[in-house]
């Protein structure tokens, strides 16, 4: 057994160590500017996603999708292709037999582990680098060639252009299906188009945060966002920041660690979570005595 003296600086060195981080900062703009994409999709898609109760569709549609990495991987493929092509036809099968959340949360329940299966049946084939295997799961920054930016990019205007035309009629839907079917907004049409663009959000999202953790970009910020806010204005534009710093901030740690940069990027986002919901709390705890009414002073009593 090694002396814990030796074992205690081995770890702290693999988690931070910014000997040469000037350097690696440098090589790192790619990483950065597919950050700041990752952050304005997860963000504002997020927002959709906790006003439609579907954090357990990121779920499943993030397991298909790394299938989809992994069949494409195993292939020879493009893998950011492989993972879009998984993540559409999990969004696909989701919207169209998901109608209500009962039977949504019993189709998800079905496609999340076949493709959490078939994902490891193609990694268990796959005779290639350890690092292309588990980046698919535990995410990875430094893979951020200018091929994959391109689809990143491409990607992330689909998404961004999508969610910008559908933007209103969307949240009238999630805000009140019935009144918005009975004005004559296309409810089950939005649904479908909202699932296909959730999916090419999470199909982003898995290439940095990875297929396990995806959940810390598309719910964690805007769950935070809505803890502090029922704005339809701020609440978007909060869930983009906290997107964005949870992204950022995530990279420019792992920069310096040989750690994947899943971990920094779910415990930002978990801190900003946990501040806002103790904010919350702190801010109803004091609420109910602010607004209860003074006690009516008596009169003085003559003498």
């Amino acid at each position: 057994m090694l002396p814990a003296d030796g074992d205690g600086p081995g770890v702290r060195q693999r988690i931070f160590d910014f000997e040469d981080y000037g350097e690696l900062l440098g090589l790192a703009h790619n990483s950065l500017l597919a950050g700041v994409l990752l952050g304005l999709v997860g963000g504002l898609a997020g927002v959709f996603v906790i006003r439609r109760d579907l954090p357990f569709a990121v779920h499943g549609i993030s397991e298909l999708s790394f299938a989809g990495g992994a069949a494409a991987l195993l292939l020879g493929l493009n893998v950011v292709a492989g993972s879009i092509v998984g993540s559409l036809l999990a969004a696909a099968v989701i919207g169209v037999l998901g109608v209500r959340a009962r039977d949504r949360n019993s189709v998800i329940g079905v496609v999340m582990p076949f493709g959490l299966g078939l994902g490891v049946l193609f990694l268990s084939l796959y005779q290639g680098r350890a690092a292309n295997k588990f980046g698919l799961l535990t995410g990875q920054i430094i893979a951020v060639d200018t091929p994959r930016m391109s689809w990143l990019l491409t990607t992330s205007l689909v998404v961004l252009v999508a969610l910008a035309v559908i933007w209103r009629p969307l949240t009238f839907a999630s805000v009140d299906p019935e009144v918005a079917a009975a004005r004559g907004v296309p409810v089950r049409a939005l649904s479908l188009l909202f699932m296909l663009v959730l999916g090419l959000a999470v199909a982003l999202c898995v290439q940095i945060v990875g297929a396990l953790l995806v959940l810390s970009l598309l719910v964690t910020p805007a769950a935070a966002a809505a803890r502090v806010t029922a704005s339809t204005t701020l609440l978007p534009v909060l869930s983009v920041v906290f997107a964005l710093v949870s992204m950022e901030g995530g990279i420019l740690l792992a920069l310096g660690s040989t750690v994947p940069i899943s971990p920094y990027v779910t415990t930002i986002s978990f801190t900003i979570y946990l501040v806002c919901r103790l904010a919350t709390a702190r801010r109803d705890a004091r609420s109910p005595r602010d607004m209860r009414p003074s006690a009516p002073r008596r009169a003085a009593t003559p003498v």
